[in-house]
């Protein structure tokens, strides 16, 4: 099948059960069909652009509705834009002009979100499922035949935007032939059969649960029990009342189902598979042991160009090797110049810090669709004929690789630069401790200081002299990644996608509501922040001239 309305329109007919919510069930005929309906719709509806495909802007949870409209764009050759639910009305008023959205689908809970933000899509081409004007527009196209049209490899399924863990959300171009080819792909890779079933309840407007659950699922006629969105606490119970075989992830989603008490029924589960990326090695081994299934790590782009997958000899905390033997470098971000091959101590340190880099696509730039209308965000990712990915990463000797964090994710301490990702890792190994984010917060005089938030498990307290005893006595901790302030968090920020948003958090700093520590000097003590310190380190600051690269917002009351 060369594009992804054929995957849709291969499922024409089939009795079998193929989307499961709530107490309600379809088969995957009748997913199609409710697809077709809602195409016919769209034709009698909103006229096609002159110069571009009819854009559907899709403000929804995860409901049935959302699995019709990916099915209806695509058999009526439009674009299925997915819109971030967790975004504020202006921002989703600038991501819908952005897309060029010509027809919004949204429910009664989500509706405030696009009325009167500025979006600029006429009041009557905002359609909400729970109202009977919705029902009434569908009414006269139920049981529309499939369109005669197949649209083209080469034309747009959808727009998906990236998370916004590293700046702004990007509307990340997908087109007909890439998200075709990528569901055989994936169908392959996760051993995805009729008989799955799969769990999805990652969100449909990230490209995560659109290419690794549904789509495979629907190509070979997988059964699709779908929730509204993730619920830790629902998670176990999801998974055994449905007999799910396969859940997709991303983030800290297996941390947070971890952190549920065990469930008798978790041993003798029937998941088989739980796919998905930046998962702790602690979770993955805690998660696969207490269900008792295979956890499978990969690292991949909603960008696309290449995926770096776990083989059975990957070295512990590796990602692994490019699929399909891609040429994948990692080059200086200054230089381009590709970095030296990662070197170890006896404690399983970098010896030279100079093997992190950008992992880069060499050769493979022509294969990123781009970003729609966002010629600055694709000069960042393509230079020449390279594919940027903007992660960092290193490279072992036997040619494994490792990931090092976000780009914007260098910090710089006392001249030596470094990146988070080990810091993160090195501090998620603490008992009690179930998320560490390392961000860099402006040092008084030059460079960064370290800051870390701790999101700490439920019914555990921090205690400074066990925290600083616990980086004192790891073999691994470099003398300059210490902490110098720690931020105890009740709930971390999270993208729409799940992942940790370390934007406010180092827009905040140290100047919070939140319980911070700070440590002494160059010793294994913390100690609480309160407001004198505060006014020191503004001090300092002042007296360097730095005072502007304070966080901005000061702690009140």
């Amino acid at each position: 099948m060369e594009t992804f309305a054929e995957v849709v329109r291969s499922r024409a007919g089939d009795p079998s059960i193929g989307l499961r919510f709530e107490d309600r069930s379809w088969t995957w005929g009748e997913v199609v069909q409710e697809a077709a309906d809602r195409a016919a719709a769209l034709a009698a509806r909103v006229p096609r652009p002159d110069d571009r495909q009819v854009h559907v802007g899709v403000l929804l949870e995860n409901v049935p509705d959302f699995v019709f409209w990916v099915g209806a764009g695509s058999l009526a050759g439009a674009v299925v834009v997915g819109i971030n639910a967790s975004r504020s009305g202006p921002e989703i008023a600038q991501d819908v002009q952005h897309a060029d959205v010509d027809v919004i689908v949204t429910e009664s809970r989500l509706r405030h979100l696009v009325t009167d933000t500025g979006h600029g899509v006429p009041e009557e081409l905002v359609l909400d499922v729970d109202t009977a004007e919705y029902a009434a527009l569908l009414a006269p196209h139920r049981g529309a035949a499939l369109p005669a049209q197949l649209p083209a490899p080469d034309q747009l399924a959808m727009l998906l935007f990236s998370s916004g863990s590293t700046g702004a959300p990007k509307a990340v171009v997908v087109g007909q032939g890439r998200l075709g080819r990528l569901t055989q792909a994936i169908v392959g890779r996760v051993r995805m059969r009729p008989s799955s079933i799969t769990y999805l309840c990652m969100p449909l407007f990230h490209g995560n649960a659109v290419m690794m659950n549904l789509a495979p699922a629907m190509a070979v006629g997988a059964q699709v029990c779908m929730t509204r969105k993730f619920s830790a606490s629902a998670f176990g119970d999801d998974l055994h009342r449905f007999g799910a075989t396969y859940v997709n992830y991303v983030g800290r989603a297996l941390s947070y189902a971890l952190s549920k008490p065990v469930d008798p029924r978790d041993a003798d589960s029937a998941l088989e598979l739980a796919f998905g990326t930046e998962a702790s090695e602690a979770d993955v081994a805690n998660f696969s042991a207490r269900f008792g299934c295979e956890v499978m790590e990969g690292y991949g782009l909603s960008e696309g160009v290449f995926r770096i997958n776990r083989t059975p000899d990957t070295p512990t905390g590796a990602l692994g090797l490019p699929a399909n033997d891609a040429a994948v470098r990692v080059l200086d971000e200054s230089t381009g110049v590709e970095c030296p091959r990662a070197r170890f101590d006896a404690q399983g340190r970098l010896v030279d810090p100079a093997a992190v880099g950008q992992l880069v696509a060499v050769g493979l730039a022509h294969t990123f669709e781009g970003y729609y209308k966002n010629p600055g965000a694709y000069a960042d990712r393509v230079k020449g004929d390279d594919f940027w990915s903007g992660d960092l990463g290193y490279r072992d000797e036997d040619g494994f690789f490792y990931f090092a964090g976000r780009s914007s994710d260098w910090l710089r301490v006392d001249s030596e630069n470094f990146s988070a990702a080990p810091v993160e890792r090195l501090l998620q190994r603490m008992d009690g401790v179930a998320s560490a984010p390392v961000f860099a917060v402006p040092d008084p005089r030059t460079g960064d200081q370290v800051m870390t938030a701790l999101e700490l498990e439920p019914g555990v307290d921090l205690d400074p002299v066990a925290f600083g005893a616990h980086l004192e006595q790891a073999p691994d901790m470099g003398a300059k990644w210490w902490p110098r302030f720690v931020r105890i968090v009740a709930e971390m920020p999270l993208t729409g996608s799940g992942k940790v948003d370390k934007a406010p958090l180092r827009r905040e700093g140290w100047l919070t509501r939140d319980p911070v520590l700070v440590r002494v000097g160059r010793t294994s003590a913390y100690v609480p922040l309160d407001d004198a310190g505060r006014r020191t380190i503004e001090a300092e600051f002042a007296e360097h001239g730095r005072s502007a690269l304070l966080p901005a917002a000061p702690v009140s009351g």
